[in-house]
């Protein structure tokens, strides 16, 4: 069984030994039960990581012996996906699936067909359920790097992101090339743009195009907004040799 994985500031993964409380401490020890001489690995979501092993176990904390620290490099190409705005809780669903994937960052994204929008204290509490939904499942994935999940993004700021990637896609059901067949560069952004429920309107392809992007298809069946991304994710992991 894979050791359970814990999400500590980066200056913690310095000690020995470690004194795992908080919140993940109190899930440590009263959620998980871990005992002593369990494997535990703490990470601070940047690569940095300690493989430690359980010495104590408190009320709500655990002491760590630290076994041994290294660094988890970036991955390249950097996979980007665009995502737009799906309806309730279906974003939530796709940054947990694009997380597990291994998507380096998640751009939440305004489409001018989202039926949901993120204003006032809405984006702000939606924003921080997708970045919620990231650091779990991560940790669930056994992931040292987590994504990054930006502020929530206008169509604007899509076609500067396309304008500056190494490889930029827009999936698309009408497009003529399949995204497999596809040659993703050996580094770089790879940029996937995802639209939303209504799909993405002739005037955001138009943008996109003049930004540098090739509408891509995954497949001759039509996927939801929250699963197209995982799923292109999965194609260009394979491609890259990532996977």
């Amino acid at each position: 069984m894979t050791a359970p994985v814990f999400i500590v500031p980066g200056e913690l993964l310095a000690g020995d030994p470690i004194d795992l409380g908080g919140q993940e401490g109190r899930h440590a020890a009263t959620v998980r039960r871990l005992r002593a001489g369990e494997r535990v690995d703490l990470t601070d979501g940047r690569g940095g990581v300690a493989e430690c092993v359980v010495a104590d176990v408190r009320k709500d904390a655990l002491r760590l012996g630290v076994l041994r620290r290294y660094e988890v490099p970036a991955p390249e190409p950097r996979l980007v996906v665009v995502q737009g705005l799906p309806k309730g809780d279906r974003g939530e669903l796709a940054v947990e699936m694009m997380t597990e994937a291994g998507v380096d960052v998640i751009v939440p994204w305004a489409a001018a067909r989202c039926v949901t929008r993120w204003k006032g204290d809405r984006a702000d509490k939606s924003l921080a359920r997708w970045r919620g939904t990231a650091r779990e499942a991560g940790k669930q994935s056994r992931r040292f790097r987590l994504p990054e999940v930006t502020a929530l993004t206008e169509t604007s700021g899509v076609a500067a992101l396309l304008t500056g990637a190494a490889m930029a896609v827009v999936l698309h059901e009408e497009a003529a090339e399949p995204l497999s067949g596809m040659r993703p560069p050996d580094t770089g952004d790879i940029v996937v743009v995802v639209g939303p429920e209504g799909g993405i309107s002739e005037e955001e392809i138009a943008a996109f195009r003049a930004a540098g992007a090739l509408p891509a298809l995954l497949g001759p069946t039509v996927l939801r907004t929250s699963t197209a991304g995982v799923a292109a994710a999965a194609v260009l992991q394979t491609r890259t040799g990532r996977w």
